[in-house]
């Protein structure tokens, strides 16, 4: 995930005073007896790189039509730099879209593509050359400015449609699934120009996605949706590290999810020590909460794998399982062990392709050992 330059901490939703450019005030919209937004209330700031995430059906795509003005709420307010754009028409808003598809004239240059909503704006026809130029120069399309759509690469036609976006300088730029249509290396590659244009200019970008990875690369924050509302609005590393549901950790990235009940709180135990009851048979999984939930409880014990460490020999540690490998999948450079604790549990555990192949000493039905730390995982009460 991108990590922000020394010294440039961007982080104006902690700042009471700071102002946000977009906020929706308790949203919500129906289409007939379906309800994609349900009341939900949102701040995003200036110069935010905003990722909005969650599975097909979630309401994310309704969320932007509303802000580009293709949709209006049912109920609530959508305010923009202060102002309810609720009755201001899509081409009267300082908004810009980026489709998926790119729209692109095929019939135009480059140039001509860049310029083409620059004529039709009040900017004087003097400046539209100087404008197009910074535009090709910010997107590095330069030497491509006299070619056609069909005679540059799918990566450059993504560039000349943010390139036309941002020509009209928007204070939002709404992008929706911008690089689906782009292969895997190339959507890695586009991500950080994305990311670099965005930090040049300080357009605010909102995007839809339901890629969990191009999310957490590109944003500064990230909100997870789920069934027309809110699950969690935060920082790439807190949706991942410390999600609020089982729900996030699932969706967010690969997880371990482990459903037991909280023991009574042992007299010699920290106040934040839990211990999770998850099998008749098996040892309670000892765990750390900052709110330590109720003896008896239910809660899920959720644990990257990454955060699993497997070992032949029996380690020392908070928690220890003991297990046999029923599958494995290498990653290149990481292998996931699928190991069975118990009947019918099965518990992923990461390491590091450090060695060749012949030289590791893990492989199928192997009787092995997992084991972390109690600080490791996230006790979850929703």
């Amino acid at each position: 995930m991108a990590q922000p330059k020394p010294n440039a901490i961007f982080a104006p939703w902690h700042d009471p005073a700071e102002k946000p450019l977009i906020q929706f005030k308790n949203v919500t919209k129906r289409f007939g007896d379906f309800t994609a937004i349900d009341d939900l209330t949102l701040d995003i700031y200036a110069k935010e790189f905003f990722a909005l995430l969650g599975p097909s059906g979630c309401g994310k795509t309704t969320l932007m039509r509303m802000l580009g003005g293709f949709e209006t709420p049912t109920e609530g307010t959508i305010l923009l730099d202060g102002v309810d754009i609720g009755p201001v028409p899509p081409n009267e808003r300082p908004v810009n879209m980026m489709f998926q598809s790119y729209a692109l004239f095929p019939h135009l240059t480059v140039w001509d593509n860049i310029a083409f909503g620059l004529k039709r704006s009040d900017m004087p026809k003097d400046q539209i050359g100087d404008r197009v130029e910074r535009m090709l120069k910010l997107t590095q399309l330069g030497k491509f400015a006299k070619r056609k759509p069909h005679q540059i690469s799918g990566g450059q036609r993504q560039r000349v449609a943010l390139a036309r976006s941002l020509a009209k300088a928007p204070k939002l730029l709404l992008l929706d699934e911008p690089l689906g249509a782009l292969d895997k290396k190339l959507r890695h590659e586009t991500q950080f120009e994305l990311m670099d244009i965005q930090e040049t200019t300080g357009t605010t970008f909102v995007i839809v996605t339901h890629d969990q990875e191009e999310a957490m690369t590109v944003a500064s924050r990230v909100a997870v949706m789920t069934e027309g509302k809110l699950a969690q609005v935060a920082t790439p590393d807190q949706i991942y590290e410390a999600p609020n549901s089982a729900y996030v950790a699932d969706f967010i990235g690969d997880v371990n999810l482990i459903e037991g009940t909280v023991e009574a709180k042992a007299p010699d135990a920290r106040a934040t020590d839990v211990a999770i009851k998850w099998s008749a048979t098996e040892p309670a999984i000892m765990a750390s909460a900052e709110i330590r939930p109720p003896a008896a409880s239910s809660v899920t014990f959720a644990i990257r794998p990454e955060k699993v460490t497997i070992t032949a020999q029996k380690p020392e540690a908070a928690n220890v399982m003991e297990g046999k490998i029923l599958d494995i999948a290498y990653l290149g450079n990481l292998s996931t062990y699928h190991v069975e604790v118990a009947p019918g549990v099965i518990i992923k555990a990461q390491a590091t392709n450090s060695r060749r192949i012949s030289r590791r000493n893990l492989t199928w039905e192997d009787h092995v050992y997992l084991s972390w730390t109690d600080t490791a995982g996230v006790v979850l009460t929703a």
